[in-house]
């Protein structure tokens, strides 16, 4: 059964956000999200009247709202952060060896982009890695912490798990995201026993 086209809005943002964790913004074309996403031609500018950077926006807060909403869901008073953060390493540890280290975080390719004609890409990614550092800093001060080191803490986990990533794609290896695990693992658990 073929999907409906009352779907191609959501499968073409769906196939962009895919895309741009495996080739980035740039190479993330219209005529490769519409290869994707099975939908037809004339569906781009009748759901993105923006066109691509539209597209692109729209792929970005998607993967933002996914990821805010493992965190917020996962993460809540009577659990623990811990094993929640240790369960967001175990979903990247798979994206990655699932992808054979071809697909990274979608919100970093758009970031580390320059996109000098559509600016508001990097606003739509800086304002997801700040709603993920505030989910987490939540989570965290729900833990116990004071709230200045629970935004640090979120902070530093943002970065290591993004670095991490990066780094396992280039190296074709695990190892540097089992490293930051490790590490966060330890530092989390010291910081949440005072």
């Amino acid at each position: 059964m073929s999907p409906r086209k009352s779907d191609s809005r959501a499968r073409m943002v769906a196939t962009t956000a895919a895309m741009l964790s495996e080739y980035g913004a740039t190479a993330t074309s219209i005529d490769r999200v519409l290869a994707g996403s099975g939908a037809p031609r004339g569906s781009v500018y009748h759901h993105f009247p923006g066109g691509r950077t539209q597209l692109i926006d729209e792929a970005v807060a998607l993967a933002g709202d996914f990821i805010t909403g493992l965190i917020e869901t996962t993460i809540k008073d009577d659990e623990d952060a811990l094993q929640a953060i240790d369960a967001f390493f175990a979903l990247w540890r798979s994206r990655l060896v699932d992808s054979n280290f071809r697909a990274g975080c979608p919100i970093v390719a758009v970031a580390v982009e320059t996109n000098d004609d559509a600016p508001q890409l990097k606003q739509a990614a800086a304002a997801v890695f700040t709603r993920w550092r505030e989910a987490l800093a939540a989570a965290f001060a729900r833990q116990g912490l004071p709230e200045h080191r629970s935004t640090r803490l979120a902070t530093f986990v943002i970065a290591a798990v993004e670095g991490a990533v990066i780094m396992c794609r280039a190296e074709q290896s695990i190892a540097p995201l089992e490293a930051a695990a490790d590490e966060i693992h330890d530092l989390l658990m010291a910081a949440f026993r005072r």
